[in-house]
């Protein structure tokens, strides 16, 4: 439970920082190193030939539910990572609105009805949708019970944790969106992209000890990722050690600390392009206690990706592997 709340917080304030800052994904980070991961993934990739919808069909949902979804066109995803994954099963365009952290191009257009964790029940049932895809970390509770208690087909996926969960959430969204077929593919074609990023890891590649750290200066929130934080598998799919869990932070995160940064004592710093943003670049980075005395501090070494994708674990980690596998063993690194 208390990882839950921890998860749902930093969601929450992701999503903030997503509002104030603008959702686009065209952010030029103040690092050279930065400068290819925030501009790549604008855009989802629809598979090439969608299939049509065959309804009704009845699926579990992760609330412990059976639900039974009648019709598909009118779809409300309630994060950007669920969004991700219905416009990249080709029914982008039944999609009627979106969450804050829904990023890409596709659905800029579309209404902001939902902020992460402060989900309204009333805009969202204003738009009168056919079927509400929700994280179980998507939150209140009772906004949730609200859209339900409408007759709304509400469907729960489960929130993603690491590399292993990508193939996972995209054959239950399929699956609720009645194309269990396009989900197959779509699944089959992100597992494929991912391990062609992992064979372009260099074989006898030093293993670069990386710090995930999350920053909003705006909100003063300095924050250190340990082994919960939703990177470590990311990370060490990238052929790197997560810093933080190596050190022994067991939960998600921890204040920054010099004490804990001297732990961790990482060769490279990742960070959100936002969240590097927010600090004033590579420059801000660096006065935040700890960092400059770490090795990656130093070397002003620091990994920057999209807010919108890192963490979604969805159709496009093949790109956030591959940015981090670029800026860690690229030329010159």
């Amino acid at each position: 439970m208390r990882r839950t709340r921890l998860a749902g917080a930093l969601t929450a304030v992701i999503a903030l920082a997503l509002t104030a800052t603008g959702c686009g994904g065209g952010d030029t980070p103040a690092a050279p190193s930065a400068a290819g991961a925030a501009a790549a993934p604008d855009r989802v990739e629809p598979l090439p030939a969608p299939a049509s919808p065959r309804l009704p069909v009845t699926v579990a949902s992760a609330d412990g539910r059976r639900v039974t979804v009648d019709s598909a066109e009118r779809i409300v995803p309630l994060s950007g990572s669920l969004s991700e994954i219905v416009f990249t099963l080709g029914l982008g365009d039944r999609v009627v609105a979106r969450d804050v952290t829904a990023t890409f191009e596709q659905a800029a257009d579309l209404p902001v009805v939902t902020r992460a964790h402060d989900v309204s029940a009333e805009s969202v049932l204003s738009l009168r949708p056919t079927l509400v895809l929700a994280e179980s970390t998507t939150g209140p509770a009772e906004a949730v019970a609200q859209i339900r208690d409408a007759g709304v087909p509400l469907v729960v996926v489960p929130a993603a944790k690491d590399l292993d969960d990508v193939g996972t959430r995209i054959d239950d969204v399929a699956a609720a969106l009645g194309v269990p077929a396009s989900g197959t593919a779509l699944r089959e074609r992100t597992a494929e992209r991912i391990d062609a990023v992992r064979e372009k890891i260099p074989a006898h590649a030093d293993r670069p000890r990386v710090a995930f750290l999350y920053v909003r200066g705006s909100a003063a929130v300095y924050l250190l990722g340990g082994a919960e934080s939703g990177a470590s598998s990311l990370l060490e799919a990238a052929g790197a050690v997560d810093a933080g869990k190596e050190s022994g932070l067991e939960k998600d995160f921890t204040p920054i600390t010099s004490e804990a940064l001297a732990a961790a004592a990482p060769d490279a710093i990742l960070v959100m392009s936002k969240g590097l943003e927010s600090v004033g670049g590579v420059d801000g980075l660096v006065k935040i206690p700890g960092v400059a005395e770490t090795p990656a501090g130093a070397a002003r070494r620091v990994v920057s990706v999209d807010d919108g994708v890192l963490l979604n674990y969805g159709p496009r980690t093949d790109r956030v592997l591959a940015s981090l596998v670029d800026q860690l063993y690229g030329e010159g690194k």
